[in-house]
């Protein structure tokens, strides 16, 4: 086969993602925490960013009035991020400086040392369960050996207390046989909380049952012998297995529904985390105010050093000027993409707030159904833009705190030929399991008739699908005696 050379145009289009709009697209979907980490690592990465105090005049006006802040935006309709970066070699960067404003977000500062939180607040941190376990370990008169058996088993317990690892991988580890294994485990089961360090629920119930000194007890023999019975809440089969009476059973069962079937929990190492709402919606009069919280943002500006580097022109070297120019085009994207992007979330608030009026006024009953493409029309956005505005977006409102999601649902029909949302059938639903007998818990397909009668006609695999999406049992779980 013979080899040749040819030449040949291609006409094709293609997306281009430059790595300015990449970056727009990103602080788009950033969460409000990812925001401030973005930011602060931006700082530290480019020295013509810094953090600045704003006016205290120009903050007021604007906290004063919500729409200040649309209204300082450049004049023409705010616009999704464009890819387009030609043209901004030729910026007279000087002149764009002076006559843009380069002002963020503020963070409020503590004016007065007794607000700031104590130093004890700052460095201290929770006990956890391997620590409440090891100080009882160093205060215990054994040998170096079983303490390190000991100690190897405190390291192979999880979160819940738990040992997860076998006797025998502990004694391979340790390079001691199973006897060891075995008094070294009695030893941390003996510690406090109760129950910790057993291998499985009945194991950690039993050893709550021996500090209690409950043992011989009924509750000791259905734990021992029954425990399967009881999760399944056959009560009478216990009862005729051990010759006892139902009340008996029941009253036993009572007294293991207080033990804790995680001892290791009340020593979980999880904090709480606290949702800081991107957005207020107050209600004033009869209208509803939509106002951006800029609290805990940094406020970021030029560096006033590399601005005055730039005015001199001449003076910096060619390097130097190229070095500013890049990172000069960086920090003003930045600053302009963090602007936008709270314009837009802003405007899907607003916009939200429109169409979920009646939710504002009178509460989730009253949420109507919402698709991503009836406010991307409404505020001439892409629907992809709106799903990415809208995620790990909180919203403080007079109804409570919510996702910006939560506002988006898909709708069921009404026996009146209405439609409802289906945030709004999952409360009704979790009002009626609230609300009914806990001896006589109703069945889904009752739920679906007591529904009806309220003029929502659903499916009663839908009303099980909606109960598990709120973590709520099924009848039989939810059957209590006592």
């Amino acid at each position: 086969m013979a080899l040749e050379i040819r030449q040949q145009l291609k006409l094709s289009q293609q997306l281009v993602m430059t790595p300015q709009l990449q970056q727009a697209i990103k602080l788009l979907q950033l969460s409000r925490m990812e925001l401030v980490d973005m930011v602060q690592q931006e700082l530290e990465e480019n020295p013509i960013l810094e953090e600045g105090q704003e006016n205290l005049e120009e903050k007021d006006v604007r906290e004063e009035s919500p729409e200040a802040a649309e209204a300082e935006a450049p004049a023409e309709q705010v616009q999704e991020v464009e890819g387009e970066s030609e043209g901004l070699n030729d910026i007279d960067w000087q002149t764009y400086l002076e006559g843009y404003n380069l002002g963020g977000s503020t963070a409020d500062s503590y004016e007065e040392d007794e607000d700031r939180p104590s130093y004890e607040s700052l460095l201290t941190r929770k006990t956890t369960l391997s620590d409440h376990l090891m100080w009882q370990l160093n205060l215990a008169r054994i040998d170096n050996s079983h303490r390190l058996i000991a100690a190897e088993i405190i390291g192979n317990l999880n979160e819940d207390g738990y040992l997860t690892a076998t006797l025998e991988e502990i004694g391979t580890a340790c390079e001691v046989d199973l006897d060891a294994v075995e008094n070294a485990l009695a030893l941390v089961q003996d510690f406090d909380p109760a129950g910790v360090a057993s291998r499985n629920l009945r194991e950690c119930l039993l050893k709550q049952v021996k500090t209690l000194g409950m043992e011989g007890s009924l509750v000791e023999s259905i734990l021992r012998d029954h425990i399967g019975e009881l999760e399944n809440r056959k009560y009478p089969a216990i009862a005729r297995s051990l010759g006892v009476t139902l009340d008996e059973v029941l009253g036993a069962a009572k007294v293991i529904s207080g033990f804790d079937p995680r001892p290791g929990s009340q020593y979980g190492q999880e904090d709480v985390h606290y949702i800081t709402p991107d957005i207020f919606v107050y209600k004033i009069s009869e209208e509803y105010v939509v106002v951006l919280n800029d609290e805990g943002l940094p406020n970021l500006r030029i560096n006033s050093f590399y601005r005055n580097a730039l005015a001199e022109g001449s003076s910096v070297d060619e390097k130097a000027g190229e070095y500013i120019q890049e990172k000069l085009r960086g920090a003003v994207w930045l600053i302009k993409s963090i602007h936008q992007r709270q314009r837009t979330i802003y405007k899907v608030t607003k916009s939200i707030v429109k169409f979920q009026r009646d939710f504002f006024d009178k509460g989730i009953e009253y949420l109507k159904p919402l698709v991503l493409r009836d406010v991307a029309e409404d505020i001439e956005m892409h629907e992809s833009t709106i799903s990415r505005v809208t995620t790990n977006k909180y919203v403080q409102t007079p109804q409570g705190l919510f996702e910006l999601k939560y506002f988006f649902n898909s709708g069921i029909n009404t026996t009146q030929g209405e439609s409802v949302a289906s945030e709004s059938v999952k409360s009704r639903i979790k009002e009626i399991i609230a609300g009914e007998n806990a001896k006589k818990p109703f069945s889904d397909q009752k739920i679906v008739e007591i529904l009806k009668e309220n003029g929502i006609d659903i499916a009663r695999r839908t009303v099980t699908k909606y109960r598990e999406m709120l973590g709520l049992g099924s009848s039989t779980e939810r059957k209590r005696l006592f």
